[in-house]
């Protein structure tokens, strides 16, 4: 347990804030140690994995939770699935290139997004046609309150887009301790992406598609060892069919893309691009000129700044477009 604890290396903003207290969880019994322990029962906690989806603006008053739970384990194979336990610490990243080693499909489209293995399920990461939720097979980890064990199968962690149970209703109270996932051994690719598209399928592998998609990635995204940033700040808005429409009519080059009879989602960047903050630049942070869905920061050590520049965002969209951003980030 580290006491007034520096979080600068434990958020991709890199912002300077502390916390009163600060736990490292090498596996379930030292949480569950933790969780006996009565004097800090009443202490606030707060689970973090990379720190890739976070943005603190002040210091934290209370118990941060980090895990360094490793491991892959093979569970069941068959000649079609393999199915593989892995502990949340491990790097989201580092367990895709492996999957890609082993030849073990499905994931390969999530190559180089931050953060770790026990992140994924909370957000249901996706990208590129994949979503994360159509290949958990089950999340373990500790329910807080209760100091128990649990285990939530794929259709029990209620994932929708960019959500989960673990994001809602057990925000902060359960503790994601491995994540189970079956892959497929048979060659299969989602190549809808529009950027995917024009790869000329014959003779690809596994490992072509993950070097296009971190190509892809790189182009337009910055890395956050070299630009301190916490990757898309908002979500894409699904709004009503009507609103869209009436974009469209000024915005030739405006797109939607239909959920259902009345609701389409469409892209924060452009209504963020449209609105004039693409490259903009205030202090030390800033929007990334590539994509203007990524807030940085280039010095600041206060994440009130970034929380600041993220609330006009927000309100010159809504302003222009009658649309409201919602944050894809956490802030505290």
């Amino acid at each position: 347990m580290f006491k007034n604890y520096s979080l600068k290396n434990y958020n991709s903003f890199r912002v300077n804030h502390k916390a009163n207290f600060f736990l490292k969880i090498e596996n379930n019994k030292s949480l569950i140690n933790f969780l006996s322990d009565k004097k800090f029962k009443n202490e606030k906690k707060l689970i973090i994995g990379g720190g890739s989806n976070i943005l603190f603006t002040k210091d934290y008053e209370g118990v941060i939770l980090y895990s360094c739970i490793k491991g892959i384990h093979i569970l069941e194979e068959n000649d079609n699935h393999i199915k593989v336990k892995v502990g949340s610490g491990e790097n989201w990243d580092d367990f895709v290139k492996f999957c890609v080693t082993k030849n073990w499909y499905g994931i390969e489209n999530l190559s180089l997004i931050p953060g770790s293995v026990g992140a994924a399920p909370i957000q249901n990461i996706g990208a590129y046609g994949v979503e994360i939720k159509d290949y958990i097979y089950d999340v373990n980890g500790i329910d807080l309150k209760n100091n128990i064990k649990k285990t939530y199968s794929n259709k029990s962690c209620n994932f929708e887009y960019r959500d989960s149970i673990f994001k809602r209703e057990l925000k902060n109270n359960f503790f994601v301790t491995e994540v189970t996932f079956v892959l497929m051994k048979n060659k299969k690719f989602t190549l809808d992406y529009s950027e995917l598209k024009n790869i000329n399928s014959q003779g690809l592998t596994i490992q072509n598609i993950r070097d296009k998609i971190i190509e892809i990635r790189n182009s337009k995204l910055p890395d956050p060892k070299l630009l301190a940033n916490a990757g898309s700040f908002f979500k894409n808005p699904v709004i009503n069919i009507k609103i869209a429409k009436k974009i469209k009519e000024k915005y030739n080059d405006f797109k939607y893309y239909q959920i259902n009879e009345s609701m389409v989602k469409i892209s924060a960047a452009w209504l963020i691009e449209k609105s004039g903050w693409k490259g903009h630049k205030e202090k030390n942070i800033g929007v990334y000129n590539k994509h203007a869905l990524v807030l940085v920061n280039y010095s600041s050590e206060n994440g009130k700044d970034i929380k600041i520049l993220s609330k006009k965002i927000k309100e010159s969209v809504l302003e222009k477009f009658n649309v409201t951003l919602e944050k894809e980030v956490n802030v505290f």
